[in-house]
């Protein structure tokens, strides 16, 4: 959510020079701790100290960037102001074992979490960040359609090629070879990411005799996908590279050699334009919104097809006109997907409104 703010933000500040805009982020509990008092805090900070605050600005118009912040839209209906929602995804309401992996009371969790996404509802209208997440809102919310646009996430130009002296320190550092396969993937391990089939393929790459290496950063690994990596004798194949700042993601990607998320749903897919305006060859999904994102810059290939992830691995290891060609494709797709195109989009959904508004 911080990088959707930053982009969004500084995207309507170069495209609508002249206007104002007012960032408000709900406070973090300031009391430490695992007590029921601390969660009762927060619940109290985020669901109505916060939504108060929101209510009494002096604005014209209200853009609520994350859906699970859809609560909001209950406040801010008496206040008479346009209201728009961000909704990244649904995920949560179709494989609802997201929430109850990480939370501490997962019923009253996925409660209040389907409390405040109903909440987008009440928009004036709602952003998605895929023609995907659009189809999901409208069948899971009964939202009309003509009350949506698509407006998709975008990629920082930092994320760059970059030469070899800059990232060299990656492999290095793990003494990786330059003839071993280095793969890459990013981000959370909530089952959706399917990161075991990532395992399963490094296992099947690793017992056909490939020289290859696994780089995961993010959320660290499991307990049960490190008891896998122990019991395959996987454990000098994988590295686990913590939760880089920016500056170091954009060197791993660079020294990776291809991108493995075989997600089994993403709203958009970040991580997929990461790589590719890195000039990281990408392996994804068939399903959800990633085949929009990724277009013919990618491999594609049904999720939990370990074979298939193998051979589209090995494609890439052996050929260098794919390699080259998705590359080169890769680089291009990313310039369509700028924050300021995005928040074009947005800007023209604010003025629409504001011109309808009393």
């Amino acid at each position: 959510m911080d990088v959707y703010a930053d982009g969004i933000v500084n995207g309507l500040k170069a495209v609508r020079p002249d206007w104002d805009i007012v960032e408000l982020v709900p406070p973090i509990a300031s009391t430490k701790g695992k007590s029921w008092l601390v969660g009762l805090q927060k619940y109290y900070q985020r669901y109505w100290s916060f939504p108060s605050t929101v209510r009494q600005q002096d604005v014209d118009l209200f853009h609520i960037i994350d859906h699970s912040d859809g609560h909001l839209a209950y406040w801010l209906q008496g206040a008479h102001k346009p209201i728009v929602v961000t909704c990244h995804d649904l995920i949560n309401f179709l494989q609802p074992e997201n929430i109850s992996d990480q939370a501490k009371l997962p019923l009253l969790s996925a409660a209040v979490w389907k409390y405040a996404v109903k909440g987008i509802r009440h928009a004036d209208h709602i952003v998605t960040v895929s023609a995907h997440t659009a189809k999901d809102v409208i069948r899971l919310m009964t939202v009309e359609a003509e009350r949506l646009t698509v407006a998709p996430n975008a990629v920082e130009a930092l994320f760059q090629p970059l030469p070899p002296s800059e990232f060299a320190w990656v492999r290095q550092q793990q003494q990786i070879s330059s003839e071993t396969t280095c793969l890459l993937n990013v981000g959370s391990n909530h089952p959706r990411k399917n990161v075991a089939a990532v395992l399963s393929a490094l296992n099947t790459l690793k017992d056909q005799g490939v020289s290859v290496h696994l780089f995961k950063t993010g959320a660290d690994f499991t307990a049960e996908q490190k008891t896998f990596i122990q019991s395959h004798n996987l454990k000098s194949f994988v590295t686990y590279l913590g939760k880089p700042d920016k500056t170091a993601l954009i060197q791993i990607y660079n020294a990776a050699d291809i991108l493995v998320a075989p997600s089994l749903y993403e709203g958009f897919g970040m991580t997929i334009l990461e790589a590719m305006a890195c000039g990281t060859p990408v392996v994804t999904s068939n399903v959800t919104s990633l085949p929009e994102v990724a277009g013919d810059a990618a491999i594609v290939v049904a999720p939990n097809d370990i074979a298939a992830i193998v051979q589209a691995v090995d494609q890439l290891r052996e050929d260098d006109n794919l390699r080259h060609l998705l590359i080169e494709k890769g680089l291009v797709r990313v310039k369509s997907f700028t924050w300021e195109k995005t928040s074009e989009l947005i800007a023209d959904i604010y003025e629409q409104l504001l011109d309808k508004a009393p």
